[in-house]
């Protein structure tokens, strides 16, 4: 079985592929629409967009265009981190419905739990983020959406976030790749049965530059990204790897060997 066949299962029971297909910086239109057409030309069945990525129409498009049914692509969307109340998230998740041209949603998260630009900020909207919440568990129980979760929420914000809200989050979409692994993030997260997505698996691509991690790939015959991402599924994440390069992302879902428990220590010990 290849990996863009294996699934994940949700807390709400929902079955999401265990290796999704990123389209951050992709620009709209014909770009991310043809990437998108070849990730599922490769296997792919999940792709991740977002409103901020504004190619929310040309992941639609692709989807509409590709001629797999519907039901088995999931297709993932995030709100604006600039949003912060209820009326402005539910017109946002209409508009994401309206240009991604989907009958509904897989997966809908809160893209930050600040606003873009006061990440820095001690300011960490706890009470604006139960706001946002409420209109997504809104759309959930109207079925527009049929998961929803946050991105980038770190321990405090959970910690302020999960006993205030009536449905827990499905998914919290975090950065996470070799030499840059939060563990205890990711294990509270997972104890408490929140599926870890792990976007820049390839570190914004510094990663292909570490001595070290392309030494290990040498040895295994894989290259540097299979490698990456290999070590993100067995530390039961969920990767997220993008590319506007056909044979990249037809090669990202070689993914069919295993790395002993050694290796995986070695990775663990690399400081990005």
């Amino acid at each position: 079985m290849s990996i863009v066949d294996e699934m994940y299962v949700l807390n709400n029971g929902i079955q999401i592929p265990k290796l999704g297909f990123g389209t951050f910086l992709i620009e709209d239109g014909d770009p991310v629409r043809q990437s998108v057409l070849w990730a599922l030309e490769a296997g792919y069945r999940h792709i991740d967009t977002a409103a901020v990525y504004k190619n929310e129409g040309g992941v639609g498009q692709a989807v509409r265009d590709c001629g797999i049914p519907r039901e088995e692509i999931f297709v993932t969307s995030k709100i604006s981190s600039q949003i912060k109340s209820f009326g402005e998230s539910v017109e946002a998740i209409k508009v994401s419905l309206k240009t991604l041209d989907i009958s509904y949603i897989d997966l809908m998260l809160i893209h930050w739990p600040q606003p873009f630009g006061e990440q820095d900020d001690t300011k960490r909207y706890y009470d604006e983020n139960q706001a946002v919440w409420r209109a997504m568990e809104e759309a959930y129980e109207s079925g527009s959406i049929k998961s929803i979760g946050v991105s980038n929420f770190m321990e405090d914000d959970l910690e302020h976030f999960l006993p205030n809200i009536r449905i827990q989050p499905m998914v919290n979409q975090i950065k996470a790749h070799i030499g840059s692994m939060d563990f205890k993030l990711i294990n509270y997260c997972q104890e408490r049965a929140i599926l870890v997505e792990a976007y820049s698996p390839f570190g914004h691509g510094e990663i292909f530059d570490n001595d070290v991690v392309k030494k290990i790939a040498e040895d295994k015959g894989v290259t540097v990204a299979q490698l990456c991402l290999r070590y993100l599924l067995q530390k039961n994440l969920l990767p997220l790897p993008k590319s506007v390069h056909k044979d990249y992302i037809f090669s990202n879902i070689q993914l069919d060997f295993v790395l002993d428990k050694n290796t995986i220590a070695s990775l663990d010990n690399i400081n990005s």
